[in-house]
């Protein structure tokens, strides 16, 4: 009996390596998602509990001048840097991988005991650097995550374009009426909710002018897409431009919901702690989702994430030439190669910058003046939204008129 058990426990055993291996294999893209989304959860627990373990460490403190917030930073700003060097040199090492056939492939696929060891030994050394280097890290970080914020700006651009391609192609009226339909609503959400906006950021009896013309500058670009998309020399769309919309109205919120609590414009203010948890959770949702569509969408042909070896990045020429078909099938398989769907490098660097930016949204953008309680507080917060916003206007006007200016290059 017991050597039946024993037998049925190896079998077991084995299934489960098998399975395991199978699905890191097959779901590499999803398994490092939930490593970036680890690293997340260890940051937020670190910022709330780890500020008195700092203090016992005389390499970090340093100075009586600390506060618990400045100490915070520092725990959420050192798990992010380690995980930015782990995902960082891993884009370094993955340059250049076109085929499976390349020993670097198992490497991105595979291995994911040892990828867990080193990215947790990455994180435990960044607690013994000096202050220093994390400072030099934090500074960067705010380019690093204004970079990541634009590599989400041409996510949701080739997202929408690709969107309305794939149902103008089916040529069918119900899909054209469902575009006409979302497009409508898409419009009317946008300007509703910049209505709303006026209520909550712009209350009775406080001179606001900053916050409407944010809020009326939103509206404005809203109407400057649909002219400019419905323009007879633009071959431009609807559905774009009220997706735009709505996501540039959703940005002016996030910007204006950041304004210090103090600030008279800020009409939740009353309700600081709820806004601050509703903040980070759409934020830390909005940076997973992006960094994995970014990864689903890394094979599409009209995306800038394909690797030139792709059969989806644009390439029609066939693997082999014409002389090789004539050799034998065995000659075909040794000498065959089957190219990657997406840009290993390009994948993690994705990671890396979202690691940039989870920080300066858990950090405050580094700002250590505001309560401890408050997340994404601070008028650097509040200007690199509307940045973004602004950013993204522009980029969008530019796809629809960019062909206009340049009839001659391509810009799909």
């Amino acid at each position: 009996m017991s050597c039946l058990a024993s037998c049925c426990a190896a079998m077991t055993c084995g299934l489960c390596t098998s399975v395991a291996s199978g699905i890191s294999k097959k779901s590499a893209r999803l398994a490092y998602c939930g490593l970036f989304g680890l690293s997340l959860i260890v940051s937020w627990i670190l910022r709330e509990v780890a500020a008195p373990l700092l203090e016992k460490f005389p390499w970090i403190n340093t100075s009586d001048t600390y506060t618990k917030e400045w100490y915070q930073i520092q725990a959420v700003l050192r798990v992010s840097l380690g995980n930015f060097l782990f995902f960082a040199v891993l884009s370094l090492i993955m340059i250049g991988v076109r085929d499976q056939n390349d020993k670097r492939d198992s490497w991105h696929h595979g291995g994911w005991v040892a990828k867990m060891v080193i990215w947790f030994l990455l994180v435990i050394l960044m607690f013994f650097i000096p202050n220093v280097v994390i400072s030099i890290y934090g500074t960067i970080s705010k380019f690093g995550a204004g970079l990541f914020l634009l590599v989400q700006v041409l996510i949701l651009l080739d997202f929408v374009h690709s969107w309305n391609d794939a149902w103008v192609a089916k040529d069918e009226q119900k899909w054209y009426v469902a575009l006409l339909v979302i497009s409508i609503g898409c419009y009317l959400a946008a300007f509703t909710f910049s209505g709303i906006l006026f209520i909550w950021f712009n209350p009775s009896g406080n001179d606001c002018g900053l916050n409407v013309f944010f809020i009326v500058m939103t509206m404005i670009l809203a109407f400057v897409f649909a002219v400019i998309a419905l323009h007879p020399s633009v071959n431009g769309s609807l559905l774009p431009a009220s997706v735009i919309s709505v996501y540039c109205a959703y940005v002016c919120y996030t910007g204006l919901s950041s304004e210090p609590r103090d600030y008279a414009c800020n009409g939740l203010s009353n309700k600081s702690k709820a806004v601050s948890i509703s903040t980070l959770i759409l934020g830390m949702l909005t940076t997973v989702l992006s960094v994995l569509y970014s990864a689903l969408r890394a094979g599409s042909s009209t995306t800038f994430l394909s690797p030139p070896s792709s059969p989806r990045s644009g390439g029609k020429k066939p693997l082999l030439e014409g002389e090789d078909v004539e050799e034998g099938k065995e000659e075909k398989k040794e000498t065959e190669t089957r190219p990657v769907s997406y840009s290993y490098s390009f994948f993690h660097l994705i990671f890396a910058l979202a690691s940039m930016y989870s920080a300066m949204l858990l950090s405050g953008w580094t700002n250590s003046s505001e309560s401890s309680d408050l997340i994404n507080v601070g008028w650097t917060s509040v200007w690199v939204r509307i940045c973004t916003e602004w950013v993204t206007a522009g980029l969008y006007v530019w796809t629809l008129v960019g062909p206009l200016l340049f009839p001659d290059r391509e810009f799909s």
